[in-house]
């Protein structure tokens, strides 16, 4: 069958089909331990530091079934921190790492096992400079919204609302080395389409593609090397968006971090308060101006105001993360609590973030016609079914590729600073 012969018809296959290896969301199990800003999370760590009593620190702590204060458990990988037990000894701060919380909230990380439910211990094995995630959004009936987002940082997999998805590394091991695809896969497509295909153009293919189905994400394969050609020039700039620039390699200028054109850059046109939080956030679509407080940032597009990911509006959602009306679980913080500790005033660097997030936005939201209409032309037109790649022997996967690899090149601390042996 040539690449013309595609059934129009042909049933997508699933994300897990293509993409094998996947690992379920972090699970933090106590809020505090995530926040927009390394220095609250420091002073978090400090008060859980000076409580002296048992008692109190337990409180602060926040112990759950997976997670106590005298929990032993090694390192994650990569991270230098300690393994003592807290109920003996706290110890210095580990450094906070930046992770992507959610679609598009980069948010910091206190990376101590000791501390985290289910920390997903696999994903920090391969994260490195030549990593990037896939991450499936939650789905929210009739609700707008990509189905994906691709992250450079390595991501908690928290979807605002709906079911979360699952994480896809697109390496199975550090160094960009193992593609988690499956077997077959890229030699099949880029013999019947007839160009070179990297693991890299796949990606962006999914990105540009995939769609919420009842049984999973689906991502239909065209069979068109025109189509295809559309399709991964539109995810490449997508990916470039979803890692804030960490991604690039587009013909199309998608290089550096991304900007809007001169005249449509958002600026701060009335100064944030300097002694307290903003109360409120709104949207003035006259002025396309962003109100928060009595600061004022314009302009705003209103297709960035408007832009939805996971079944909630993004700007609202970071505004939220950012004032404690919500913490990274999603609900207040109580008083007293290590989740209530937070900046007493508006950082200058949560104004540069929103800045980058309004022209991410803006940027994904004027792609998102011709993201409909890729959709349309793939529906239309000859597509590499389930069927075919079964004939092809490119599914079912083995089942070793839904696991993660054996990654052994480095020793890694357990508990009470011992060393695992493998």
């Amino acid at each position: 069958m040539t690449a013309k012969q595609g059934a129009p018809g042909a049933a997508a296959p699933r994300l897990s089909d293509l993409m094998p290896w996947s690992v379920a969301p972090l699970r933090p199990g106590r809020s505090w331990v995530m926040g927009p800003d390394p220095a609250t999370l420091r002073a978090r760590w400090q008060a859980l530091a000076d409580a002296a009593d048992p008692a109190v620190r337990e409180r602060l702590f926040r112990p759950s079934r997976a997670r106590t204060l005298h929990s032993a458990v090694g390192q994650l990988p990569g991270q230098d921190t300690g393994t003592a037990r807290l109920a003996r000894a706290v110890g210095r701060c580990p450094e906070p790492v930046r992770i992507l919380h959610g679609p598009f909230d980069r948010q910091w990380l206190l990376p101590d096992h000791r501390l985290l439910d289910a920390a997903r211990p696999e994903l920090w094995r391969v994260a490195d400079e030549h990593q990037l995630f896939l991450v499936e959004l939650g789905h929210v009936p009739q609700a707008a919204g990509p189905a994906v987002v691709c992250s450079a940082l390595l991501p908690d997999g928290r979807s605002p609302a709906g079911r979360p998805g699952r994480i896809h590394p697109l390496y199975r091991r550090p160094g960009g080395v193992e593609p988690n695809l499956a077997p077959g896969l890229v030699a099949l497509l880029a013999h019947r389409l007839d160009r070179p295909v990297r693991p890299t153009d796949l990606l962006a293919w999914i990105t540009a593609t995939a769609a919420h189905s009842p049984d999973g994400t689906a991502v239909p394969l065209t069979a068109d090397p025109d189509l295809w050609d559309r399709g991964v020039a539109l995810g490449t700039r997508l990916l470039w968006l979803g890692t804030w620039g960490a991604h690039h390699g587009g013909a199309d200028g998608s290089a550096g971090r991304p900007r809007l054109p001169g005249g449509r850059r958002p600026y701060v046109r009335a100064a944030l308060p300097t002694r307290g939080l903003p109360r409120t956030l709104d949207y003035d679509p006259d002025d396309e101006a962003l109100l928060l407080g009595d600061g004022r940032i314009s302009p705003v597009p209103a297709g960035a105001w408007e832009f939805h990911a996971g079944g909630v509006r993004v700007l609202e959602q970071w505004f939220a993360q950012r004032t404690g009306s919500a913490t990274a679980g999603g609900e207040p913080p109580e008083p007293g609590s290590l989740a209530a500790l937070r900046p007493a005033a508006w950082p200058q660097e949560w104004t540069s973030e929103l800045l980058e997030l309004v022209t991410v936005l803006a940027l994904w939201g004027e792609l998102a016609p011709r993201v409909a209409e890729l959709g349309r032309a793939v529906a239309a037109g000859p597509r590499f079914g389930v069927a075919e790649l079964r004939a092809a022997g490119v599914l079912p996967v083995p089942a070793a590729t839904t696991r993660p690899a054996s990654v052994l090149d480095h020793q890694e601390e357990g508990p009470e600073g011992q060393f695992a042996l493998w």
